[in-house]
C-alpha cells in the first residue's frame, strides 16, 4: 500500500514512533542528578540507565526488522509499542538502580520498533530516493522531542520528582498503541515468509553489507549519533553539577541547542530536490566536524562556560541535521524488499555506537566539560573520514 504524503494522520504516528526515542532519553536527563542521589550511586551508574537503553535498543532492531519483513509492520508495531507501555510503568515504579536499569532494557526492546518499523515504512511508502525527504521532514518533528521533552522534563522533575516523568511517558504510548490499532495501514507489499529463517536472514544481511555503498552511509549513521549521544549522555552532568546551571533552567538550554538540528532537517527537506544527499552530506559533515573541534579546542583551554559548550554544539548539531536523515536514507534506499532488515542493520550500528560513546563519556566524567567535548569531536571527525572515504561516490542520490 502507497501512503499519500498528505496523509498527516499516518506522518504523525510515524513521528511519535520515532521519537520514542528521543522522549526516552530525554524527558529525564534533568533528573538523572536526582536519580544518582536518590538511590545513591555514582554518575557512572546513574548514566548506565542511558547506555543500557540504547544497547537494548541496538540489539533488538536486528529482531524487529526481519520480524517486520515476515508479518508486516503494523503488527510487529503493535507489539512493540504495547512492550514500551508496561516497561515504562516499570520504570515508574523502580526501588532501585538495578531495577530501573532493567526496566530501562525492557523499555528499550518496546521504544526501537517505532524507529525500525517507520523507516521501513517510509521506505516502503515513497521509494528510495523520496525517503530522504520524507525522512528530513519528519525528523524535524521528531526533533521537537529534545526541544521540548527536556524542558518538561524540568519542570515535572523540579515539581513531582523524576518518576513523573515516566508517567508521562506511559501514557503517551497508550495512546500511541490506540490510534496504531486503529488507524495505521499495513504498507509491507512483498511480505517474506522466509525472512526469520537462520539461513534467510544471514542471506538478506549478507546482501545488505556487500552493497558497495552501504557500510560507508551506515558508518555516518553511526558517527553521527555517536557524537549526538555523547551530548545527551553528559549534558546533565555537565550543565547543572559542573556549570552549576538550575535544573529548572537545563531544558530551556538544551531544547534552545537542538533548535539548530531542527532547521537543518526542515532546510534537508527542502534542498534535497535539487542539490542531492551526497552534496548535502558533504556540508554536513563538515560543518559537524569543525564545530566539534572548536568544542574540544575551548575544553582544552579550560574554558568552562555555557556559551563554550552550547555554542560548538548547536554548529555540530546543524551539520547532524543535514548528515543523519540523508546518510540513513541512502543506506536504507536500495533494498525495496529487505527494507526492515536494512533498517535493523544500520539501526543497530546506530545505537551500538551511541551506547558505547555515552558509556565512555560517564566512565571518564572527572567533573570538567573535557570528556563529553572529546566525545563529540572524535565522533565528529569519524563522520568526516567515514564520508569521504566510503560514502560519497560524486554521484547524488536525487528524488
Amino acid at each position: 500500500m502507497r501512503l499519500a504524503p498528505t496523509h498527516l494522520g499516518v506522518a504523525v504516528m510515524i513521528g511519535l514512533g520515532f521519537a520514542l526515542l528521543p522522549l526516552s532519553t530525554d524527558l529525564f536527563l534533568a533528573g538523572l542528578p536526582g536519580i544518582r542521589r536518590h538511590f545513591e550511586v555514582g554518575v557512572a551508574e546513574a548514566q548506565l540507565t542511558l547506555s543500557v537503553f540504547i544497547g537494548a535498543f541496538a540489539l533488538s532492531q536486528l529482531v524487529y526488522g526481519p520480524l517486520s519483513d515476515r508479518f508486516g509492520r503494523r503488527p510487529v508495531l503493535l507489539a512493540g509499542v504495547a512492550i514500551y507501555c508496561a516497561a515504562t510503568l516499570a520504570c515508574m515504579g523502580a526501588r532501585s538502580i538495578e531495577w530501573l536499569i532493567a526496566a530501562r532494557f525492557c523499555q528499550a526492546l518496546g521504544a526501537c520498533s517505532g524507529a525500525v518499523i517507520g523507516r521501513a515504512i517510509i521506505r516502503d511508502a515513497y521509494g528510495a530516493a523520496g525517503s530522504a525527504r520524507m525522512l528530513g521532514f519528519i525528523t524535524a518533528g521528531t526533533a521537537l522531542a529534545p526541544v521540548f521533552g527536556p524542558i518538561i522534563g524540568s519542570l515535572l522533575t523540579v515539581a513531582f520528582g523524576w518518576r513523573a516523568n515516566f508517567a508521562l511517558l506511559a501514557a503517551a504510548s497508550a495512546a500511541l498503541l490506540g490510534a496504531i490499532a486503529l488507524l495505521l495501514p499495513e504498507t509491507n507489499a512483498h511480505r517474506d515468509p522466509q525472512a526469520t529463517g537462520l539461513r534467510q536472514l544471514a542471506a538478506n544481511y549478507r546482501a545488505v553489507v556487500a552493497h558497495r555503498r552501504f557500510l560507508g552511509y551506515a558508518l555516518c549513521v553511526a558517527f553521527s549519533y555517536a557524537a549526538i549521544f555523547c551530548f545527551v549522555s553528559g549534558a546533565s552532568f555537565v550543565l547543572i553539577e559542573v556549570l552549576a546551571v538550575p535544573a529548572s533552567r537545563f531544558g530551556f538550554l538544551f531544547g534552545g541547542t537542538v533548535v539548530s538540528y531542527i532547521v537543518a532537517n526542515v532546510m534537508i527537506g527542502k534542498l534535497i530536490m535539487s542539490a542531492g544527499v551526497d552534496r548535502l552530506l558533504r556540508i554536513g559533515t563538515a560543518v559537524a566536524a569543525a564545530g566539534g573541534i572548536a568544542m574540544l579546542a575551548l575544553a582544552f583551554a579550560g574554558v568552562q562556560t555555557v556559551p563554550a559548550v552550547l555554542g560548538p554544539m548547536a554548529v555540530v548539531l546543524f551539520g547532524l541535521g543535514f548528515a543523519l536523515p540523508g546518510s540513513t536514507a541512502a543506506a536504507v534506499g536500495p533494498f525495496a524488499r529487505i527494507a526492515g532488515t536494512a533498517s535493523a542493520l544500520v539501526g543497530f550500528m546506530q545505537m551500538t555506537a551511541g551506547a558505547v560513546a555515552g558509556f565512555l563519556v560517564g566512565l571518564l566524567h572527572d567533573g570538567t566539560t573535557l570528556p563529553m567535548a572529546a566525545g563529540v569531536a572524535a565522533s565528529a571527525v569519524a563522520l568526516f573520514v567515514a564520508f569521504r572515504l566510503g560514502g560519497g561516490s560524486g554521484r547524488s542520490l536525487r528524488p
